[in-house]
């Protein structure tokens, strides 16, 4: 797997995971709207981690610098 996620990309992946965490914990949201969007952030946070968005391939997206 090659990556194809840049260091903004990733980020603001982490903090929508951290943020849906938090909103959980904190019983801001909840049922299964809240299940949903935590295995959504942890989606978020596992591409995050690897720098590799199978989602993009079909769409040609690539937001990683390229390395010369």
């Amino acid at each position: 797997m090659k990556k194809n996620m840049g260091v903004v990309d990733r980020v603001f992946r982490i903090v929508v995971a951290i943020v849906v965490a938090l909103l959980f914990h904190f019983n801001i949201i909840g049922g299964v709207f809240a299940y949903v969007l935590l295995s959504l952030s942890a989606v978020f946070l596992f591409t995050s981690i690897t720098g590799f968005c199978p989602v993009y391939i079909p769409f040609g997206f690539n937001t990683c610098k390229l390395k010369e």
